[in-house]
């Protein structure tokens, strides 16, 4: 479960990043760019290291945190 919730938050932030970068919100920008190098670092050598099944958590979490991003992003908007 932990390997899911890092990957989606991660993606999530992705998703709402590229909405900030599109409205130049510099400070937005780089707190959610802070947030997503963090939780990569956090994230890369535990699914490097992994196997299939944690591979596909991990993608499945980032799957999720991408539409979830998408979905907050839709309603602030």
């Amino acid at each position: 479960m932990k390997t899911f919730i890092t990957s989606f938050f991660q993606i999530f932030f992705v998703a709402i990043n590229t909405f900030l970068i599109s409205k130049q919100l510099f400070l937005g920008v780089f707190i959610c760019s802070t947030i997503i190098s963090l939780l990569w670092s956090f994230n890369v050598a535990k699914i490097a290291l992994s196997d299939l099944r944690a591979k596909i958590i991990y993608s499945f979490g980032a799957g999720c945190g991408a539409v979830s991003g998408l979905w907050l992003i839709n309603q602030i908007v």
